[in-house]
């Protein structure tokens, strides 16, 4: 099994009435801004093992797991049924306010982790010094005629969730966890699946292994994607912004046309001050396939002068 060379430190901050499950690395240095590590859709913190073992020098980094992943739990009362995207920006908020008070923070968002962290990075612009967006894609454009059944689609979908038919498939094994991780990416390794899958998921009073990830992330969202506000708040963004792709294009096989890569490179002309990247011989989960690649871009683009 992978064995972590920079093992973390794992603590609870009270956000918003949850507990917040955040992993740290190196520790608070006056001289460097703190760098942020954002995870995406059904992943979790401890995904960014890889690319932190990979760095060639030492900072104080912080990655929490959030609401409904990982080990980020409610305080008090059920676990909702469904999710809102501002609900992620005003999590972030709240850690930034924890860990970095004042201070500037370099910011690292993967797929969904990336979605929220473009938005915060034009909403927040003083809080941010360097931004990095890893296929950060956002959603397809939306149409206002669209409202109506997106509203049925949401109600609908919540009946499910509550008969139980939206339920995550739970394994008999940390090595079922395992495989599944490799069949949905073939590129990872068994030793660092097996590694993720202790991460990713933990057995549960019968024994068998539950994904750490709420099902109600399923539930598909009641707002439409409104692109005109998107690109508003990418036109306020301030920091220097690396766009990091990998070879492989996932955007196209997940929405058949609907939304492509040259869609979005063009959503991307209204961020002031971009960069662009690509990683090759990887697909969505960059961070996972080539992680010495991935860590090198990350700090040549974060220690540059500015």
């Amino acid at each position: 099994m992978y064995q972590a060379l920079k093992p973390s430190r794992s603590g609870f901050v009270p956000v918003r009435h949850l507990n917040y499950h955040v992993r740290q690395w190196g520790q608070p240095d006056a001289s460097q801004a703190p760098l942020v590590l954002v995870h995406g859709w059904m992943d979790v913190s401890a995904s960014w093992q890889f690319v932190v073992d990979a760095m060639r020098s030492e900072r104080w980094i912080i990655a929490p797991d959030w609401r409904g992943f990982g080990l980020t739990t409610t305080a008090e009362g059920p676990a909702p049924d469904n999710y809102w995207f501002p609900d992620y920006l005003a999590d972030l908020d709240t850690l930034l306010d924890h860990f970095a008070g004042e201070r500037a923070v370099d910011l690292v968002g993967h797929s969904m982790g990336g979605n929220v962290a473009m938005i915060y990075s034009g909403v927040r612009p003083q809080r941010i010094r360097r931004l990095v967006n890893l296929e950060g894609f956002g959603m397809p454009e939306t149409r206002a005629s669209q409202a109506p059944g997106r509203y049925a689609q949401w109600m609908d979908e919540l009946k499910a969730l509550h008969r139980g038919d939206n339920a995550l498939k739970s394994y008999a094994s940390a090595d079922g966890v395992a495989q599944r991780l490799m069949k949905t990416n073939p590129r990872l390794p068994k030793d660092k699946a097996d590694w993720l899958a202790r991460q990713w998921a933990a057995p549960n009073d019968q024994g068998q292994w539950e994904i750490l990830g709420d099902a109600a992330h399923k539930v598909v969202s009641a707002q439409l994607y409104r692109l005109d506000e998107a690109l508003e708040i990418y036109r306020r963004i301030s920091a220097p912004v690396l766009s990091v792709t990998a070879s492989d294009d996932s955007l196209s096989l997940w929405w058949k046309g609907r939304f492509t890569l040259a869609q979005y490179h063009e959503r991307l002309q209204a961020v002031p001050k971009l960069r662009s990247a690509l990683v090759n011989d990887a697909g969505h989960m960059m961070h996972h396939d080539q992680p010495a690649e991935l860590a090198h871009l990350l700090e040549d683009f974060l220690n540059a002068p500015l």
